[in-house]
């Protein structure tokens, strides 16, 4: 007399979770831990972050995204940290074949109701040189943000493991 194979229900009456359901919430978890956001007045800083930069590297690159929901411009002037030297608002330039990041002198306006985004590749990044150590994916690097008009605002950058090479920064050639 051949047995069933035993079912298990639950006892509350509700479905069981299947295990594609299990990891998806798993993996929305995760990213959710990974994400972190800030508020200074009417600006909104979403997910600061730097990509791991090469053993002994004498700079790093860091991204985000400002959202302004005012009704005024602001603008990204630079910031500190303690375990940089500088950290500047650049811009990318290209212009017949060449690469040229030089700062931004007068910073990086986020208009009323503009969203910004640093990214790798894209025209603005903030450029850290002087590092007082190496970093790694997971490391966090305490920075201060300043602009023109909301003042200031501590954040904290995850260092994550990126793209790398040519295609973090197009037309950049690391050797």
């Amino acid at each position: 007399m051949a047995t069933a194979p035993a079912r298990v229900t639950p006892r509350n009456g509700g479905a069981v979770l299947g295990l594609g359901t299990l990891i998806a919430s798993l993996l929305l978890a995760a990213s959710a831990a990974t994400a972190h956001s800030y508020q200074l007045g009417s600006l909104h800083i979403g997910h600061p972050w730097i990509q791991a930069p090469p053993p002994g590297a004498p700079t790093a690159a860091g991204y985000l995204s400002i959202t302004n929901g005012g009704r005024t411009p602001d603008r990204l002037l630079g910031g500190d940290t303690p375990l940089f030297a500088r950290l500047q608002v650049h811009r990318m330039t290209m212009a017949g074949g060449i690469m040229r990041m030089r700062p931004a002198v007068d910073g990086l306006e986020i208009a009323p109701g503009q969203t910004v985004t640093l990214a790798p590749g894209g025209g603005y990044h903030l450029m850290l040189t002087g590092p007082k150590r190496g970093l790694a994916p997971g490391d966090h690097v305490p920075a201060t943000l300043r602009f023109a008009r909301a003042g200031t605002i501590r954040v904290d950058f995850h260092v994550q493991a990126g793209p790398g090479g040519d295609a973090a920064m197009p037309g950049m050639k690391m050797p």
